[in-house]
């Protein structure tokens, strides 16, 4: 009989806070940081062992349902002792943690000296390229609302169109600024405006750029031409960024953005997808675009929008209630490919 390969079981629980960001444990026997988590007693199964280290770790008292990554770490594997056979590690969702319970967190004595929250681009930085890898793909599986991931020293055996596009290796710009339903008040300027746009399933419509793997929704800066009608502007951006025809531009409300010199306003509008040609550069930013299907919390979880996103969330739906597309299912996001041409708004 062929003799069974010994492995070590490790564990390990994604937590973010509400704007995304990934909780990570400083280690006093590690120059990197680490997810918590860490081996299973023998006997132990996973789901208990990451129970029982997130408890002796940062104090919390969690049950966990839902891996997110099962991956294999090949002996040898730099940063282990000598005579490493392996690993099988589990990652685990842990959701978001509010203010709250970041509060409730206690330390032990020792090993783990303090927690911070890490950009998801930056965990290269933080944590050792496995574990780095490892992380971002249990984070783009809990966005695509899979099953685990299963991974290969942190490599995906069957990619999804997240791990194609990488997303998340960029920084997201915060915008945290205050959501507001009603219009925008007189003197205070509208320097953008943005679309949730409806295909027939009621996904809404994100760009994701090719060369960053930054997502955005479409739209951009009102100009001289579309003569102070942010839905003009809309309508001319998303043409130009990524080829699509909408209809009727619903108005959802605005964020009051006080970081630049002069306080203004950046509106949000949805909108029923109505046709499409393939993609083609923006001229105004030199990128050209992939244009992906999301659910609106999906689309929500590449954004770094803080508190202020629920709100902003509940509107879409109502829009989308009143456009008509159905309560969109979840599932993996998914690309909007080409169809017949069309031609641009204005064309004979």
């Amino acid at each position: 009989m062929a003799s069974r390969s010994r492995l070590w079981c490790g564990v390990s629980a994604l937590f973010t806070d509400s704007r995304g960001r990934v909780i990570l444990e400083d280690v006093g026997y590690r120059a990197v940081c680490l997810l918590p988590g860490g081996a299973a007693d023998a006997g132990e199964t996973p789901s208990l062992a990451v129970t029982r280290k997130v408890h002796e770790e940062l104090g919390l008292i969690r049950r966990f349902s839902r891996a997110l990554a099962v991956d294999w770490l090949p002996p040898g594997t730099p940063g282990y002792p000598q005579g490493f056979p392996g690993e099988m590690i589990y990652v685990f969702d842990g959701g978001t943690l509010t203010e709250d319970d970041l509060a409730r967190i206690r330390l032990p004595s020792r090993e783990v000296t303090s927690i911070r929250r890490v950009e998801p681009a930056l965990l290269p930085r933080r944590m050792d390229s496995g574990n780095a890898r490892r992380t971002l793909a249990a984070l783009r599986a809990r966005i695509n609302g899979t099953g685990p991931t299963i991974l290969e020293d942190g490599h995906p055996l069957a990619p999804t169109r997240l791990d194609d596009l990488q997303i998340l290796r960029t920084p997201r710009k915060p915008q945290l600024w205050p959501w507001h339903s009603g219009p925008v008040p007189a003197g205070l300027p509208v320097k953008q405006a943005w679309g949730w746009l409806f295909a027939t399933d009621g996904r809404i419509l994100v760009l994701i750029g090719q060369d960053t793997g930054s997502a955005c929704l479409p739209g951009g800066t009102v100009e001289p031409a579309d003569h102070g009608s942010p839905a003009r502007t809309l309508r001319r951006e998303v043409w130009e960024e990524a080829r699509v025809r909408i209809g009727d531009p619903l108005y959802l409300g605005y964020l009051h953005d006080d970081t630049c010199s002069r306080h203004c306003a950046r509106a949000r509008y949805a909108a029923l997808i109505t046709d499409w040609e393939p993609p083609s550069r923006d001229e105004a930013t030199g990128q050209t675009y992939t244009r992906v299907l999301a659910t609106p919390e999906q689309a929500a979880q590449l954004f770094d929008w803080g508190n202020e996103a629920a709100s902003q969330l509940a509107a879409v739906h109502t829009a989308r209630e009143n456009l008509g597309p159905p309560a969109p299912a979840r599932q993996p996001l998914t690309e909007l490919l080409p169809r017949r041409p069309v031609h641009a708004p204005g064309d004979q």
